[in-house]
């Protein structure tokens, strides 16, 4: 099916296929181009985004090494079904585009790979990552606001994630967490209070500083079901 040709906000000089690439890639995950359909005529789309042909033509190579799309010569560039992708790099656009969507099974991966993180960053912390660790926990709890807080504690997450010592449980935290940041907004209310946000995530740091997996993983465990009925607004 082919696609009808939307007029689109002309993109700004700069990094023009960088911008461009993630427009066309938000509006293909968004719907606006959906699977099976055909893209616009390359001059129609690139005038639609005020860009150059070239600029686009760079774009649409780039869009389809990640597969969102597929060209081919007399036909045109048609769009794949991006639920059957398995690029990481896709996710947060994903969830930007339909948040409520990804909520039940990013929750579920946050339960069962940050409670494995937290041990294995418990086993292989050094003492700069237990000094860090400890700062932001003070960072957490002098917050000015809730957000601050809340950006403060991420910054515990993606440590444990450096401190696990697997790159790619460390890649799998960084992704979740760069999907999250964009919407943490709508998971604000744990870190309405900061000292007792701080409070609550101090116990999962205390273990991973005196180095205990198996008491690391059972607080993390209760962290994260803790903050995630909070968040979901179960308590």
């Amino acid at each position: 099916m082919d696609q009808p040709l939307l007029q689109n906000e002309p993109i700004g000089r700069g990094t023009v296929v960088d911008a461009l690439v993630a427009r066309v890639r938000a509006d293909i995950l968004s719907g606006r181009y959906p699977p099976g359909s055909l893209l616009p005529p390359e001059r129609a789309l690139a005038a639609s985004y005020g860009v150059t042909r070239t600029s686009l033509k760079h774009a649409l190579v780039r869009l389809v090494q990640t597969g969102l799309v597929a060209t081919k010569h007399g036909v045109g560039t048609r769009v794949l079904d991006h639920a059957r992708l398995r690029s990481l790099e896709l996710l947060p656009e994903l969830v930007m585009a339909d948040g409520p969507g990804w909520f039940v099974e990013i929750f579920e991966t946050r339960r069962e790979i940050g409670a494995l993180v937290v041990a294995r960053a418990a086993e292989r912390a050094t003492a700069e990552h237990h000094d860090r660790l400890t700062d932001l926990v003070n960072r957490v709890r002098t917050a000015a606001d809730p957000d601050e807080a809340q950006v403060a504690e991420c910054a515990i997450h993606r440590l444990f994630g450096e401190a696990c010592g697997n790159r790619v449980y460390r890649i799998l935290v960084d992704t979740l967490l760069d999907a999250y940041m964009p919407v943490r907004a709508l998971f604000v209310r744990p870190f309405s209070d900061p000292p007792v946000a701080a409070a609550r995530i101090a116990p999962v740091v205390e273990a991973v500083i005196v180095g205990d997996p198996a008491d690391a993983h059972q607080a993390a465990t209760m962290y994260l079901a803790e903050t995630e009925r909070m968040m979901l607004g179960q308590e």
